[in-house]
Formats: structure tokens, sequence, C-alpha cells
């Protein structure tokens, strides 16, 4: 049996094993996934308001396995989290797609209801959501470090914040014009920067970082007063980067901060109920701080 094929049909076999549960279900698909924090955060909020016939798993899903995966769940199921590598591809699978999901180009989201499923993107609306929790209501001008998947969300996040202009470092010219669609339809100007330059990023009001870790650890720029820095990464924490912003005075927004305002929006979608955020925030702190 060809390796996709098998691996499909064990993912089908862990399926097959709730359908007599009772209850309602959801999920973070992805691969690798076991790292996972997202089941910490939606089983926590689901304890705290008295879901109590409601679970959240993980399950490992590469791209060309989630068209059948999701074809094959039964009407229990509530809603999936999707991270790497299923962003993109979630967009095909799905019956309808939000205006947020289809200007980025991705989906973090698929929400079960009675037309089938529903892409959406909740990694920007909670980008914005952690920034303004950081007194952060308005920008002029935005640089992101990187030009991989959450970059997408980082221009949402700048274009709502009403930036008309977004410098993105990044060393490949050709991952940066894959943005440049996305930035088309938020209706914000991209400009590129070479990674090399990315000490220039301080001049900025709010500076996103959504490099692998390691990639901006020497990144030192002469940070503007009152600057906000959100670094993506949450482990090890706090980076080199958002240290030394911290020791310059800046306000820090970390991956946890989007972890938990991503969730948060997940949680009202797949269950219709406002999400219990402070019992979810110190349930991701503990897992966190356990790591």
């Amino acid at each position: 049996m060809a390796p996709a094929l098998e691996a499909a049909g064990a993912g089908h076999a862990r399926l097959a094993g709730m359908v007599n549960e009772v209850g309602r279900r959801a999920a973070v698909l992805g691969k690798p996934v076991a790292h996972s924090l997202s089941p910490v955060l939606h089983n926590a909020g689901y304890a705290a308001i008295g879901l109590a016939d409601w679970r959240y798993t993980a399950i490992e899903c590469a791209e060309a396995e989630l068209a059948d995966l999701v074809a094959g769940l039964g009407p229990y199921w509530a809603g999936l989290s999707l991270t790497m590598p299923l962003k993109e591809v979630a967009l095909s699978v799905a019956d309808r797609v939000t205006p947020v999901a289809a200007a980025l180009g991705a989906a973090n989201t698929l929400v079960h209801g009675p037309d089938g499923w529903l892409a959406e993107n909740t990694d920007a609306p909670g980008m914005v959501d952690a920034l303004r929790s950081a007194g952060l209501t308005a920008v002029e001008r935005v640089a992101v470090l990187g030009a991989g998947g959450t970059a997408r969300a980082a221009l949402a996040a700048g274009a709502q914040l009403g930036a008309p202009m977004i410098d993105v470092y990044a060393r490949r010219a050709e991952a940066v014009d894959q943005l440049r669609p996305v930035a088309e339809r938020l209706g914000v100007l991209l400009t590129h920067v070479d990674f090399a330059h990315a000490d220039r990023a301080g001049s900025a009001e709010l500076i996103i970082s959504t490099v692998p870790k390691g990639v901006a650890d020497a990144v030192r720029p002469a940070w503007r007063p009152g600057a906000v820095l959100f670094d993506a990464l949450y482990d090890p924490w706090p980076t080199p980067l958002a240290a030394a912003a911290r020791a310059g005075g800046l306000r820090i927004v970390s991956g946890l901060d989007l972890l938990l305002n991503q969730a948060v929006h997940q949680f009202t979608l797949f269950t219709g109920l406002p999400a219990p955020v402070a019992a979810m925030d110190a349930a991701l702190r503990e897992a966190a701080a356990q790591r």
C-alpha cells in the first residue's frame, strides 16, 4: 500500500473508533501535530462551561489525506483546526469559503454545518485581538520578518489596523511574490526588503516576526519608541529578539497570545457559545510552562 493511502487508512481507523461515542467532536489536524497545545485550550474551555460531552483531539494528517478524512467525518463533528501543511489545501475541500480566508488564500479552520464545511481563517483576527490587547489600535508602518504562511495573517492584521504599506523582510523574492496577490486583495502595498537588512525593521510601529526559531536571533534594530513586537514563536520563550525588544522598552506579543486568541474565535465557531477566555488562557500557560 502507498504510504499516503496507508496513513489515510490509519486516520480513518482512528475516526471509526469514535463513531459510537456520544457527544460532539473537534480536532486539530496537521503533520506533525503531536506537539499542538490546541487540545489543551479547547478541552479546558469545554470543561469550564460544562460541555461534558465535547472532546477535542489531535489527528495527524497530510495534505493528500485531508479530503478523504473530512469526507468521512460524521454529523457529530463540529469543526477542525488546521495547522501546517493544511492551511492552503483546506480551501479546496470546503463547501464554502469566507472572504477573509479567500483573501489570504489560507484557512486554519473548518466549521461543520447544515450546508457542509465552511473554511475560515481565525489567525488574522486572533492576531489583531492579541495586538489590541497590547494597546495597539492603529498603525502607519508595519514590518514583517519572513514570507511564509504566518506572514499572510500578518498582512491581514496590518491591513485591519490601517497600515497602507507593509515591508516584508525575506531572503527569497519568490516567497514574497507569492504574498503579493494577498496584499492586493487586502488593499495594502507590499515592499520587499532583503532579510540582510532586517535591522531596519525597528523603525516601524509594529514589527511582526514570523520566521522559524533561530532565524531572527541576531536581529537588533534601533527600536522606535512605543513600538510593538509580535513574535510568532513561543518555545523557547523569550526569544533573543523578544528579549532585546523588551529591554528596548517595547510592548511584546507572543505566539502563545496568538494561539489563544485564534482558538477563542474557533471555540465560538464550533460551539456557538462565548469562549471562557480566562480558563483557556490559564490552561495554555500552565501547559506551556511544563514543556
